[in-house]
């Protein structure tokens, strides 16, 4: 038996210059791998007779949806994103696209840019504008301290620097 679970909110439709321009290489990428390598795969797969018990068919028809919906998602999800490009007025203040320094209790500090939710990346720092972390942070200005709610639990830190250009 199956659990219904309501759908997620939907993700805050603000993302970079950079974040737009790599979702849109990722949907002509798709585009060009679905017309040059799956279709005509699929199709000769389908020549060889019998579907039913076909695995490179029917490989070929799972590959084919996961692309499908992939490009349906990044249609309609690039149509409604905005892009921020210009940085904010007050520059000391955290708005979206920020770099942030943040320094923990024990001292350890770390270096974050606020982005939007489609194109965080860990490794790299980004986080997402709609993370408790990110959303804490919005509006602050340096040296400010404030407690935030993180999934490892609650914990204090200081603000410690603030740029838009990296």
């Amino acid at each position: 038996m199956a659990r219904w679970r309501p759908p997620p909110p939907k993700g805050t439709a603000l993302i970079t210059r950079e974040g737009y321009e790599a979702l849109r290489r990722e949907l002509e990428e798709l585009w060009h791998r679905r017309r040059t390598e799956v279709v005509p795969a699929l199709a000769a797969a389908a020549a060889e007779g019998d579907r039913s018990e076909n695995a490179e068919y029917i490989y070929r028809k799972k590959q084919l949806a996961e692309i499908d919906r992939r490009i349906r998602y990044l249609d309609k999800r690039l149509a409604e994103l905005r892009i921020v490009e210009a940085p904010p007025a007050e520059r000391e203040v955290v708005f979206f696209g920020a770099w942030v320094t943040i320094e923990f209790e024990d001292g350890q500090t770390r270096r974050h840019r606020i982005v939007g939710p489609d194109e965080t990346d860990a490794r790299r720092g980004w986080i997402s504008v709609d993370s408790p972390l990110a959303r804490a942070l919005l509006g602050r200005r340096v040296e400010e301290e404030l407690e935030v709610e993180l999934p490892s639990g609650r914990v204090r830190i200081v603000l410690v620097d603030v740029r838009y250009e990296d």
